[in-house]
C-alpha cells in the first residue's frame, strides 16, 4: 500500500489529517467486528488495528501525521484519570475502611517490586528503565473484569471487594508513575538527586495536583446552574485547559485530572456527569489506542540486537508478562491475609487482577516521550505487546476467579427460580419445570439486551434536554416576535 501512503503524503496537510483520522476510526471499528465474536475487549481490537494500518503492515498513515498526534496521549489520559477520580469517593472509603486500601497497596506494590527486582538485578537493565517499567506493572485494566462481572451477573463479597480494589488500583499506579519518572529523569541526568532533577519535578506535580483540586471546585460552580448540553462543553474545556497547563509545567496531567474528578464527585455526588463524559470519550480513546498500535515496532521486538541491556526485547516482554502476574497474585494473597479477608478473596482475587491496558498504555506513551530515543520506544513496545497478551487471557482468568469464588453459578436451579406447583395446586412435571426455567432465562437475556448502559442513558437524557432547550428558546423568541 505504498502508493496510498504516497498519495496521502502528497495531499494538502488538512486532507492528510482528516483522511488519516477517518482511517483510524474506521479500521478501529471494523477490527471490533472481528474481535467481538472472539470475546476480546475493544482495546485489543484498537491496538491490532493500529498495527495493521501502521508502517510495518499496510502503511496507510503518513509518518509525519502519526508523529503529530502525540497530544492524543495527554487528552486520552486526561479523560481516563478524570473517570478514575469518580471511584475515589470518601464515603465509600469510610464504608469499606482501610482494609481495601491496604489490600490494593499490597497487590500493586508487590507487582512493581517483582518487576523491578527481575529487570534491574536479573537482566541488568538501567535504573531509569527498570523503575518506570515497575511502576507500570502496578496498573490494572478494570474494563475486562467489570465486563465479565456483568456477563455472569456475579455478586457477593468477592465481587464487592474486587470492584473496590480495581477502582483504587489505577490511583496507586498514577502516583507510582509520577514518582518513578522523577527518579528515572534524575538517574538519566547523571547529576545525582539534585534539586532540579528531583525536588523541582515533585513540586511541579504538587502544584498540578493543587490546580486540579481547584478546578474541581470551579467545575462544581460552573456546572451548578447549567443546562445539560453546556455541562459536557465545560468539562471538556477544563480538561483540555488543564492539559495545556501541565504541558507548560512539563508534568503529567494524570494526578491533576484525577484530583479534578475526585473533588467534583465528593462535593457534588454527581455520577451522571461521569456517565456523560464516559459516553463521549470512546472516539478519543479509540484514536489513542490505534495511535499506540501505530508505534508498535516489530523490528525492535524481534531484532537480534538488543536495545537495552544484554537481553532481546521479546524475552524481556515475556518475562515482564509472567513476573507481573506472579506479583499481582502473591500481593493479593498476602494483602488478603493481612486484612483478614475471606478464603475466596485470598485465593482467587489475584486471578481477576491480571488484565492490563488503558492506563498502562497511556503511561507508557508518556514515559516513552519523556525518556525518549530507543529506551522510550522499547518501553512502549514491551507494554503494548504484553497488554495484548493480558487482554487475551484476562477475561478468562477473571471468569475463572468468579467461578472458583462461587460468585456465580452454572447450576440452572440457582440461576432462576420457578414455582413447581400450578395455580390449581397440582405438581408440575420435570419437563414443565425445565421449559419454564428455559423461558425465564430467555426473558432475562432479552431484558439484558434491551437494557442500555448508564452512560448511554445519561447522554441520551442530555441530548433530549438540549433539544427541549432549543425548542423552548425558539418558542419564546416567536412569542416575543408576535408581541411586537
Amino acid at each position: 500500500m505504498t502508493w496510498f501512503n504516497d498519495f496521502i503524503s502528497s495531499s494538502p496537510p488538512v486532507a492528510q489529517i482528516i483522511i488519516s483520522v477517518a482511517i483510524m476510526l474506521m479500521f478501529g471499528f471494523l477490527m471490533t467486528r472481528i474481535t467481538k465474536p472472539l470475546k476480546l475487549p475493544n482495546v485489543t481490537a484498537y491496538i491490532l488495528a493500529g498495527i495493521l494500518i501502521g508502517p510495518y503492515c499496510l502503511n496507510l498513515i503518513p509518518s509525519d501525521v502519526a508523529s503529530g498526534m502525540d497530544f492524543l496521549s495527554d487528552i486520552a489520559l486526561a479523560f481516563i484519570a478524570f473517570s478514575v477520580g469518580e471511584f475515589f469517593k470518601f464515603s465509600n472509603l469510610k464504608k469499606s475502611g482501610w482494609k481495601i486500601i491496604v489490600l490494593t497497596l499490597f497487590e500493586a506494590i508487590m507487582a512493581s517490586i517483582f518487576v523491578f527486582v527481575v529487570m534491574f538485578f536479573a537482566f541488568g537493565l538501567s535504573l531509569s528503565f527498570s523503575i518506570v517499567l515497575a511502576a507500570l506493572a502496578s496498573a490494572t485494566a478494570p474494563a475486562s473484569t467489570i465486563m465479565t462481572i456483568r456477563q455472569t451477573k456475579a455478586k457477593g463479597n468477592f465481587v464487592d471487594t474486587l470492584l473496590q480494589v480495581v477502582a483504587l488500583d489505577d490511583v496507586v499506579s498514577l502516583i507510582a508513575y509520577s514518582i518513578a519518572i522523577s527518579v528515572a529523569l534524575a538517574s538519566i541526568g547523571g547529576g545525582g538527586f539534585s534539586f532540579d532533577v528531583i525536588v523541582l519535578p515533585i513540586l511541579k506535580n504538587i502544584l498540578a495536583l493543587a490546580i486540579g483540586a481547584l478546578l474541581g471546585f470551579l467545575m462544581k460552580f460552573l456546572l451548578s446552574k447549567r443546562s445539560t448540553d453546556n455541562r459536557l462543553i465545560i468539562v471538556v474545556g477544563i480538561l483540555f485547559m488543564f492539559c495545556g497547563i501541565c504541558s507548560l509545567l512539563d508534568v503529567s496531567p494524570l494526578l491533576g485530572c484525577m484530583a479534578i474528578g475526585t473533588v467534583y464527585i465528593n462535593v457534588t455526588n454527581d455520577e451522571k456527569l461521569f456517565a456523560q463524559t464516559n459516553y463521549f470519550s470512546p472516539p478519543i480513546l479509540l484514536l489513542f489506542f490505534v495511535k499506540s498500535g501505530l508505534n508498535f515496532n516489530f523490528a525492535v521486538l524481534f531484532s537480534n540486537t538488543s536495545i537495552i541491556g544484554n537481553s532481546p526485547l521479546w524475552l524481556i516482554a515475556i518475562v515482564y508478562f509472567l513476573v507481573r502476574i506472579a506479583g499481582k497474585y502473591l500481593g493479593a494473597f498476602l494483602g488478603s491475609m493481612v486484612t483478614k479477608q475471606s478464603k475466596e478473596v485470598r485465593n482467587y482475587l489475584g486471578l481477576a487482577l491480571i488484565p492490563q491496558a488503558g492506563v498502562a498504555i497511556g503511561l507508557a506513551a508518556l514515559g516513552a516521550r519523556t525518556l525518549g530515543g530507543d529506551v522510550g520506544e522499547a518501553l512502549q513496545t514491551i507494554i503494548l505487546a504484553s497488554s495484548v497478551l493480558y487482554e487475551l487471557i484476562g477475561p478468562v482468568c477473571a471468569k475463572l476467579s468468579l467461578y472458583l469464588s462461587k460468585s456465580y453459578s452454572n447450576n440452572l436451579d440457582e440461576i432462576v427460580q420457578v414455582n413447581e406447583v400450578t395455580t390449581e395446586g397440582t405438581q408440575k412435571t420435570e419437563a414443565e419445570i425445565l421449559i419454564e426455567k428455559i423461558q425465564a432465562i430467555q426473558e432475562e437475556i432479552r431484558k439484558e439486551e434491551n437494557t442500555i448502559s448508564k452512560e448511554e442513558e445519561a447522554f441520551t437524557e442530555a441530548s433530549e434536554e438540549y433539544d427541549e432547550g432549543i425548542f423552548m428558546r425558539q418558542k419564546n423568541g416567536l412569542h416575543r416576535k408576535n408581541k411586537f
